[in-house]
This record gives structure tokens, C-alpha cells and sequence, in this order.
């Protein structure tokens, strides 16, 4: 069979030198379970028992919060929270439940640099966006501060969100919103507390208003715990005109049995 028109063949030799770097790739830094590091076949593969313990989030759920039901109440049924505090947002999806190996996941990613991870969790992502992401005019990372950025060295909702635009093939927009007050962290306050916290925390940066005016958005975080912070970003993207929010994460927190 001839090769296409303009397509490059490949030589043997590039073949095997590709090959022999996979080789070596995989004797210093061997395939192991994100989970627990036993080896694998398979780069960010989980062991049979670790992807036993991640629970990921299925339909029954709120169709504007995303919680999930015990019990399938019937299509378009929304959570008792979405109606009696009705989010900024138009709605909210995460892929897993912020427990036991996921939390181990968002805590490497966060606080060990394990950036490799972030093409996998950002495939997760994608699959609980339901079509959400790919129809979307733009992804918008949760900015950090930039006093907190420069202690970090990188902003874990902006791999999220670079990995999801490769994926869906929709416009990253990486400095698009600002985080313009410097917040205490958000472990152990109250929901209270960490509205008060993020009160006018973000901004669209100057310049940047064409990407958000009239536009359909996903906004993209490790995790949704009270809402605050999604929330105080939200209100900021529709300040400047955003037509739609979607907020997309990695993990949800979810209090009590589902």
C-alpha cells in the first residue's frame, strides 16, 4: 500500500532509535501504579486494588450541582442545595469523589509536582464534562496569586486545563481571569469564612474581555469542596460578560454516604 500524499516515511533507523528511547525511558522511570507505586504494564496505569477504591461519578446526579443521588429520582431533578442556594454558575461536573486514592492524586499533583499525572486526570475530566467542554468557546484556569505562584512554581488547574484543550481542541485562555487579592488558604475555614475569604478575588485581566463577552466557558479546578472559589471566579467571568460557566474538576467532596 503507497503511503498518502505528503506523508513523511519513517526509517528504520528513527523507528528503533524511538524504540530504544521508550526502552530506556521505561528502565529509569518504570511504570507504576499512581497509587500505591507497585510496577505496572502500563505508564499512569492504577493496580487492579487502587481503581477498586476510586469512585467515579455517575448518573444519577444533580443536573446544576453534579452531587450524586442514592437513588435515581427521574431526568432534570436537581439536589435540595441547587434549589435552596441556586450557584453563580451554570453548572458543575467532577469525575471522581474526592476520597482515598483520588485525594491521592490531587494531593500529588498539588503539593509534589507529579505533573505527569495531569494528562490522565484531565482525560477523566473530559469524559465527566459530557460534551460540556467540547462545545465550549474557552477553558479558563482557576488562576493562583502570584506571590502563591512563584512559591509553586505552576498553577495545578492550569495543567488540568492546558491537557483538556489538547484534548477537546478548544481555546486555552491561561491569563485570561487574575486572582488579584492574596487569600488565606481555604483548609479549615468555614463556608462562611471562605466566601468572605475570596470577596472580589478575581478579575479579567485588561485586554482579555474578548475572551469571556457573550462566550460559553468552562472554568477548570482540582476540586469543589464549599464552592467559594469557583463561585467568586464565576461572578467575575459574568461581570465581564460571559454568556455561560461551567465549572469542571477533577474531585468533588462529598459530605456523608452517597
Amino acid at each position: 500500500m503507497s503511503a498518502k500524499p505528503g506523508a513523511q516515511a519513517v526509517s528504520p533507523i528513527a523507528s528503533f532509535a524511538a524504540a530504544w528511547t521508550n526502552w530506556l525511558g521505561d528502565l529509569v522511570f518504570p511504570s507504576v501504579c499512581p497509587g500505591c507505586s507497585v510496577i505496572t504494564g502500563t505508564h499512569r496505569a492504577f493496580c487492579p486494588s487502587c481503581w477498586s477504591e476510586i469512585r467515579f461519578i455517575e448518573r444519577p446526579f444533580c443536573d446544576v450541582l453534579g452531587l450524586p443521588f442514592s437513588y435515581d429520582p427521574g431526568p432534570g431533578m436537581l439536589s435540595a442545595e441547587a434549589i435552596a442556594n441556586p450557584p453563580v454558575f451554570d453548572r458543575l461536573r467532577s469525575s471522581v469523589i474526592f476520597e482515598g486514592r483520588a485525594r491521592d492524586l490531587v494531593h500529588a499533583l498539588k503539593y509534589r509536582d507529579r505533573t505527569d499525572l495531569a494528562p490522565m486526570m484531565a482525560g477523566w475530566m473530559l469524559r465527566a464534562a459530557e460534551g460540556h467542554l467540547t462545545n465550549c468557546d474557552g477553558i479558563i484556569p482557576v488562576p493562583l496569586h502570584r506571590s502563591r505562584f512563584v512559591w509553586r512554581k505552576f498553577n495545578q488547574a492550569a495543567e488540568l486545563g492546558r491537557h483538556l484543550s489538547i484534548l477537546s481542541e478548544r481555546p486555552f485562555f491561561a491569563e485570561t481571569l487574575q486572582r488579584v487579592k492574596r487569600t488565606k488558604r481555604q483548609v479549615g475555614l468555614s463556608a462562611t469564612a471562605r466566601e468572605d475569604n475570596l470577596r472580589a478575588a478575581f478579575k479579567v485581566a485588561a485586554g482579555h474581555e474578548p475572551d469571556v463577552f457573550g462566550k460559553r466557558l468552562v472554568l477548570v479546578d482540582d476540586v469543589y469542596t464549599t464552592g467559594a472559589t469557583v463561585a467568586s471566579a464565576t461572578r467575575a467571568l459574568k461581570k465581564a460578560g460571559a454568556a455561560e460557566v461551567t465549572v469542571l474538576t477533577f474531585a468533588m467532596a462529598v459530605a456523608g454516604p452517597i
